[in-house]
């Protein structure tokens, strides 16, 4: 990643990222690459593996004054990665807990994203939002996880218009089946791991570093004319 892309001088914001999963392995490749990384999350402190590596905040991104207060205690950001979101796979019907996955994964992101505008703006920077393949699914196991990604898809392609006069890009990753801990409920089932791994051309679910690439990518300027975009990384498994 160091070799492929350089962020030498960028001040990068990986927002969920404490449970070393995609929001994890996305903060290192960025800071591999150069670049000054602060991430956030709902716990007290990030995974083992990650204390001490980033500048870490404790955030709830449903916590307007928190993220107020984080935006103003920064005064440049060139990415912002907006990663937080949750899931509880044959739970999601419950209207509240619906509104609760919406609030956070969706609305979320957007609270993020405007308050860092003046610093993307600032620095012509980049905005790339986690979506998911489920944007694009149905799933009876997680329908509000999927209507909270469709929704963020939905919300990156707004902004790529309502932001491009501020030199602003605004993409959007959506990631497969990936190992992780938000994952590992489903994953206690062998024919579901199975299955997915059948189904997926390149024959393997995927991990959180088969997520960096493309985000560091997104960020950069070889991707200078890209905006509004959703690149789907997912092993393939969409197209089948």
């Amino acid at each position: 990643m160091a070799v492929a892309y350089d962020f030498n001088g960028r001040n990068v914001l990986v927002v969920g990222a404490s449970r070393g999963g995609i929001g994890a392995a996305i903060a290192r490749a960025f800071q591999d690459a150069g670049a000054e990384v602060a991430i956030t999350g709902a716990e007290d402190a990030p995974a083992e593996a990650d204390r001490g590596r980033f500048a870490y905040h404790r955030l709830d991104v449903r916590d307007q004054d928190a993220i107020a207060a984080l935006a103003a205690g920064m005064p440049r950001l060139d990415v912002l990665v907006n990663g937080a979101a949750i899931t509880r796979r044959g739970e999601e019907m419950e209207a509240g807990f619906f509104a609760t996955v919406l609030d956070i994964n969706l609305t979320g992101s957007l609270r993020m994203a405007l308050a860092f505008r003046g610093h993307l703006a600032a620095a012509q920077g980049s905005l790339i939002n986690i979506a998911s393949m489920y944007a694009t699914f149905g799933s009876p196991q997680n329908p509000a996880y999927g209507a909270s990604k469709a929704g963020v898809q939905q919300l990156t392609k707004s902004l790529a218009i309502a932001w491009a006069g501020d030199g602003i890009r605004v993409n959007a990753i959506a990631p497969g089946f990936i190992v992780t801990e938000q994952s590992a409920r489903s994953r206690q089932n062998p024919d579901h791991v199975r299955r997915v791994s059948e189904r997926t051309p390149l024959a393997r679910w995927g991990m959180p570093d088969d997520l960096a690439g493309p985000v560091l990518f997104l960020a950069s300027p070889m991707a200078a004319f890209i905006t509004g975009a959703t690149i789907p990384v997912d092993g393939g498994y969409s197209i089948v």
